[in-house]
């Protein structure tokens, strides 16, 4: 396996645990604050969408994706996050038809890429979390899994069944 296949692998792996970890929670159940402050599922999902978005094109300006709905950055943006009670978020549903769509554009995009490319140093800032575009690319598909760890202390929450 070659550097941009296994970065495929990482990014269809990540892409189907999060709707696992979601496939028994109601809307409601995304609204749900593991602990008072904290960032419930719906607003992370959101930011997940729109970040990979941002994170993608801030190394490969011309990377192609679908558009987002209207205002869907700015209700997933840290003032909403705090917001009692959440109001406005989406559906389950438009949550994961979303995040598929992201996800494969983000696919797409590193599809088109080489090994070489791989090794070409990042930019900005984040060159500190990630010096090439491979642990870049890795860390945009790590990025869904730290969230949906984040999940898993909801799902305990609310007496779902471990996953994993």
């Amino acid at each position: 396996m070659n550097g941009c296949k296994a970065i495929e692998t990482a990014l269809t792996s990540t892409q189907q645990i999060l709707p696992w970890y979601l496939s028994d929670l109601t809307d409601a159940d995304l609204l749900v604050r593991p602990a008072p402050g904290a960032n419930h599922i719906a607003w992370q999902l959101g930011h997940l969408i729109a970040s990979e978005i941002r994170l993608v094109r801030s190394q490969l300006p011309d990377a192609a994706y679908p558009e987002l709905p209207a205002g869907f950055s700015e209700q997933h943006n840290n003032a909403t996050a705090a917001q009692d009670p959440p109001k406005g978020f989406s559906s389950k549903d438009q949550y994961i038809t979303l995040f598929n769509r992201i996800r494969d554009a983000t696919k797409a995009v590193a599809a088109q890429l080489s090994d070489a490319d791989l090794d070409r140093p990042t930019s900005g800032n984040m060159v500190q979390f990630a010096p090439t575009l491979g642990a870049f690319l890795l860390l945009v598909s790590n990025h869904t899994l730290m969230h949906v760890g984040q999940f898993t202390v909801v799902r305990r929450k609310l007496g779902k069944p471990i996953l994993f």
